[in-house]
């Protein structure tokens, strides 16, 4: 996982990239609010976020709010500021967590691992022996990957955050054109998803007879 700390104090920097990276976390530190905003500008592969709220050219609460939050990356605050209404402002402005100074490392890294775990979980869905990563769009069964079109892949990541929906096959249609600019009709699509279901192997996905396709989870 993809760590940024926010942080200016060098041995907690020192100490925390030598915990996450043995934890084979990759870590990359920030310690003022420009460096962390431009580094969030070119960088869109960031899950966690540490944040420090008294930083040299600026305020930790601000840098969340102006620019973290709406990036909805999970960010812990991790401050010397331990008054009430700090940790209060703190989770109110949509941060997971909020820990104070001086704090246990191991403590932190098992915070830090219980949101990763729970982001992981929310974007990979898993379907009888299928399981899908919403986020890297890849499809594997029995834990291998299962090679498919990107055409084929944006079908099947259409059904599966439409989980326990049927999708109709005018919105397939409609997806396809905006996806390849290409007009197919209902015969284009019902090849589609034969060949998905031919390189999957596995019948999750069901055809509603007169409207559309649908992957149930049950």
């Amino acid at each position: 996982m993809n760590i940024l700390l926010i942080e200016d104090n060098q041995s907690i920097i020192k100490g925390l990239t030598y915990s996450f990276e043995k934890e084979k976390h990759n870590v990359t530190s920030k310690s003022t609010v420009k460096e962390s905003k431009e580094y969030l500008f070119e960088n869109s592969n960031i899950d966690l976020i540490i944040l420090d709220i008294t930083l040299p050219d600026g305020n930790g609460f601000d840098l969340f709010e102006n620019a973290i939050k709406k990036l909805e990356i999970p960010t812990i605050f991790l401050t010397a500021k331990d008054e009430e209404d700090d940790i209060v402002k703190g989770l109110n402005i949509g941060a997971e967590d909020y820990i104070t100074k001086p704090f246990s490392t191991k403590e932190l890294m098992a915070r830090v691992n219980k949101i990763l775990l729970r982001s992981k979980k929310q974007s990979i869905i898993k379907v009888k022996d299928i399981s899908f990563d919403t986020d890297k769009l890849t499809l594997s069964k029995n834990g291998k990957k299962v090679e498919l079109s990107a055409l084929e892949l944006k079908l099947v990541n259409l059904l599966f955050t439409n989980l326990n929906k049927v999708v109709s096959r005018n919105v397939i249609l409609d997806k396809i054109w905006e996806w390849t600019g290409n007009d197919v009709d209902d015969h284009t699509v019902t090849v589609y998803f034969k060949r998905i279901r031919e390189k999957i192997g596995t019948d999750i996905i069901i055809t509603i007879k007169g409207m559309g396709y649908l992957i149930d989870e049950e």
